[in-house]
């Protein structure tokens, strides 16, 4: 239980719902007793004093401290409640917590007139006159004058006569909805390592103590625990606020009929504690009303899975429709969205290290902090494959309860294989959002290039060429959270990257060859040993866990990709012939191809990227308009570059280390975009275009050591 407003505990800071303050000899055993029946049955908890005969002047620490632990206090002024100084004691204490903590008071007036006691006449007149006589001009008799001047100002119930059970009804209703719109939001099971995220974001962001009106996102992947933080940080302070309101799952409710009306509507309950409903009958009217009635009031707003800017303009367009000190706090998996709302901070969710990863596991797996003896290699490899990921190490934690070793040793391969469906049901849906574009770029990094160069590098150029504009595509994939870089490179969770891999698998699950994209080795096995593939395939990528597989060709393994963009090979060997490559191919990246020329009905008319490092390519003589990057270092029966003037594009050309390449075609030297050229390690070059060495001095490197150097050739000083 959390009794300070700076605590940062994760639990409900309420011992009780409902604080009842009641004079024992009018109404213990009839109205107040009833009252607290009809609470009770509905589950509200209650703190009811059962002293009948209370001790002493002063009123008791117990009593004291209950009513700083409920969340309402309800009054019961009945006739002879001001003649009780420990009633008036209550009611001081009451007002405290209704300013320090928010609490909610309800009076009731049983039978008495709110005018009375806010005037101070009849019975209460009489009580306090005869308290003055006590106190001998105590500035105490002040404060209880205060303080049922403002109580009864409140709004309340009145029962003068009349059914008791339907008013009683009444107020039980009344309260079930305050404490359902304001409930304590069960934040985890075991909230492992939540308690620091909370403590930054409270201390660096929300900043409790300012009149400002904030706008804080809190940023990550799908299943990173965002949602967890907010409920968190709801139990922590909503009590402070005027009013609040949590709504989850926005993008969810938003895209149903009249969903963000609907919002709109909700909020406004909310607001007013469940106690006024009202129809929105459009979006713009919605947001008239909101900005009225929540600009003078300190409200604590969170919208949680926001996925559109529409979402945040309908339900929190500005600070200024928000009274001062309000805090509106926003989850979601998109960066622009926030920097498009103009938030004024973002707090970006960590995964757990690697200590709350384990105990978060263990919590699941063994109901223990530890592991069981024997599962520790098991637990080693979850927790690597899981990546500090709360929502993975609790689905894997709950699967593997109870299981035995053979049991883990068989999940945890499936895993890898075919992703949990509770995973990849959250996760899947930031992939549902992405553009086409977005789409084909994940999927590609995903199955093919995760981890690997992004800056100036072949992936961008692969990236580009098939169409898929990299260069807005991946920063709205990193905005999405769906990406990373490190130190140059393309980042990719293991789960999201499976994920991916799990929606190409899932496009025909029987049959690899007609999948969009081919990444698993033994399905390329398959695929390019039977000549299975189809219409459907678009790029393949051949990465053996042993570098000496071979794969037996068959001859018209290519035949039907007729949409086949691209084509790499990292570290396999071939065997048998090929009579055709697809006309469709962008980029060909063949490690030791066996090709000894490409096939004769190859036009390569799309064709960007050509490398062929370690090839059996015997001579270049290409035709291939668009092609921009030709790679043909440690080719060592590559001989001649011939004519290659209708390759206009060329850019980037590496024969490094050809050691048998002899001649360089003039043309080379007629091409205008050529910006590098690499022909160190080529020894026995003999015949070179001297039109390159006044172009480029960069060449003389490339030349150093080949029989063109030793020869007396040298290029023009610059």
């Amino acid at each position: 239980m959390a009794s300070s407003s700076s605590s940062f505990s994760v639990a409900s800071p309420w011992l009780y719902d409902v604080f009842l303050s009641f004079r024992g000899e009018d109404t213990r055993d009839t109205f107040t007793a009833h009252l607290n029946h009809a609470l009770m049955e509905k589950g509200i908890r209650t703190f009811i004093d059962e002293d009948e005969v209370k001790r002493g002047d002063e009123i008791s620490p117990v009593l004291l401290q209950a009513i700083e632990d409920s969340k309402i206090s309800i009054i019961v002024f009945s006739e002879n409640y001001a003649s009780s100084t420990w009633c008036l004691d209550e009611l001081l204490k009451i007002l405290e917590c209704k300013k320090s903590r928010q609490q909610l008071v309800l009076p009731v007036f049983y039978r008495v007139n709110p005018s009375d006691i806010r005037h101070q006449r009849e019975s209460f007149g009489k009580a306090l006159t005869e308290h003055a006589e006590k106190l001998n001009g105590d500035m105490k008799l002040q404060m209880w004058k205060a303080a049922l001047r403002e109580v009864a100002n409140l709004s309340g119930d009145h029962l003068t006569n009349g059914n008791e059970a339907k008013f009683i009804e009444g107020i039980v209703q009344d309260i079930s909805r305050f404490i359902e719109s304001h409930s304590y939001l069960p934040v985890a099971k075991y909230p492992t390592g939540l308690a620091s995220q909370l403590r930054d974001i409270m201390n660096l962001h929300l900043r409790l103590g300012t009149n400002d009106v904030r706008m804080v996102g809190i940023l990550g992947l799908g299943g990173i625990g965002k949602t967890s933080l907010a409920k968190a940080i709801w139990n922590s302070i909503a009590f402070r606020f005027e009013a609040s309101c949590f709504l989850a799952n926005i993008s969810d409710h938003s895209n149903r009929g009249r969903g963000l009306v609907r919002l709109q509507e909700t909020l406004y309950s909310k607001i007013f504690r469940g106690r006024s409903s009202l129809e929105i009958d459009s979006i713009d009217s919605g947001i008239n009303i909101i900005k009225r009635i929540l600009h003078s009031k300190r409200v604590l707003l969170i919208l949680d899975g926001v996925d559109h800017i529409t979402q945040l303009d309908t339900l929190a367009g500005a600070c200024d429709w928000f009274g001062e000190g309000s805090r509106i706090i926003i989850t979601t998996r998109d960066q622009h969205l926030l920097t498009a709302h103009g938030v004024d901070s973002t707090y970006k969710m960590k995964s757990l290290n690697y200590h709350d990863a384990l105990q978060l596991f263990c919590r699941h797996a063994f109901k223990k902090q530890k592991p069981v003896e024997g599962y520790d290699k098991f637990v080693e490899q979850i927790i690597s494959y899981a990546g500090g990921l709360p929502l993975a190490l609790t689905v894997f934690g709950s699967d593997l309860y109870g299981r035995s070793e053979s049991e883990w040793k068989s999940s945890l391969d499936k895993y890898k294989q075919i992703p949990h469906q509770d995973i990849q049901k959250i996760l899947q849906t930031s992939y549902d959002r992405l553009s086409e574009e977005e789409k084909n770029v994940f999927l590609d990094i995903a199955c093919f290039f995760n981890g690997q160069l992004q800056l100036d590098d072949v992936i961008i150029k692969i990236l580009d060429s098939s169409g898929f504009l990299p260069n807005s595509s991946i920063p709205r994939l990193r905005e999405k959270c769906l990406i990373s870089e490190f130190d140059g490179r393309l980042q990719m969770h293991n789960l999201l990257r499976d994920m991916g891999r799990e929606i190409v698998r899932q496009e025909s699950l029987e049959n690899p060859g007609a999948r969009s994209r081919l990444f698993f080795h033994e399905d390329v096995r398959e695929v390019l040993e039977h000549d299975t593939g189809t219409y459907s395939i678009e790029a393949i990528v051949i990465d053996f866990p042993e570098v000496d597989e071979i794969i037996h060709l068959s001859p018209n393994a290519f035949k039907n990709m007729k949409r086949l963009r691209v084509f790499r090979c990292i570290n396999a060997s071939f065997s048998g012939e090929l009579n055709c490559l697809p006309n469709s191919i962008r980029v060909l990246d063949w490690l030791n191809c066996p090709l000894q020329s490409m096939p004769s009905e190859f036009r390569g008319n799309k064709l960007f990227i050509l490398q062929m490092v370690g090839s059996h390519i015997q001579e270049i003589c290409f035709e291939f308009k668009k092609l921009m990057v030709l790679n043909f270092r440690g080719s060592e029966f590559l001989t001649k570059i011939s004519d290659i003037s209708r390759c206009p594009n060329l850019k980037q050309m590496d024969f490094k280390d050809c050691k048998n390449l002899v001649e360089v075609h003039d043309s080379v030297a007629s091409l205008a975009k050529l910006v590098r050229l690499n022909l160190s390690g080529c020894n026995n070059l003999k015949r070179f275009p001297r039109e390159l060495l006044l172009r480029y001095v960069q060449f003389l490197d490339a030349l150093h050591g080949s029989q063109l150097s030793s020869s007396g050739i040298r290029p023009a000083k610059l």
